[in-house]
């Protein structure tokens, strides 16, 4: 820690989503199995377990148009924080050659509790990535603006993320959703 308080500011965040090895590398290397992958003209989709101390399921919807990843933890007992999706500012892209999609995280995050505005957290992170050199003007631009197209669209909507993201063309489904659908398999790649 230095004398401002800060901790350190990392690189940003960078994780490979591997459809046809149905597999998630995370930022640290560690590549985790996935459940499902689901391609569409708007993004992708994945459904994976997770072995995290407070959550137990991933899902997350990678938006290269919009700038963001939509994720929900299914949190374990006790761990539940009133959060619904937790969206991610960022670049995302795919699938490349090999069918690989890439995201890069730029550090600014936004959290959705039904009924409320969307929070917007981490601007300290952006603002430290930039000074460190780490984020070009530009993209640090691009993220705020990103973060700021959400919270609008969202806060025209009755702080309705889900009516923003299907309005913008980004009509997410989730897990929840899905479980009523018989002979889904445990893993599987659909394109849609």
């Amino acid at each position: 820690m230095d004398g401002s308080g800060s901790v350190g500011v990392h690189p940003p965040k960078r994780e490979v989503f591997d459809v046809p090895a149905m597999t998630n590398t995370d930022n640290k290397g560690v590549v985790r199995p996935v459940r499902t992958y689901t391609e569409t003209s708007f993004g992708l989709y994945m459904s994976r377990t997770a072995d995290h101390p407070r959550f137990h399921h991933l899902e997350s919807w990678l938006l290269p148009a919009l700038g963001l990843r939509a994720s929900i933890f299914h949190f374990v007992e006790g761990h539940r924080t009133g959060q619904r999706l937790y969206l991610d500012v960022g670049r995302f892209a795919g699938p490349d050659a090999d069918g690989r999609w890439h995201a890069e995280d730029w550090y600014l995050d936004l959290v959705d509790v039904p009924g409320t505005p969307l929070e917007l957290i981490d601007v300290d992170e952006l603002v430290e990535a930039h000074a460190a050199g780490l984020m070009s003007t530009t993209e640090t631009v691009r993220a705020v603006e990103i973060a700021t197209a959400a919270l609008v669209g969202c806060a025209e909507r009755d702080h309705d993320i889900d009516r923003w993201l299907a309005d913008v063309g980004a009509p997410l489904r989730w897990l929840d959703e899905r479980a009523g659908q018989s002979g889904a398999p445990a893993s599987d790649i659909t394109r849609g």
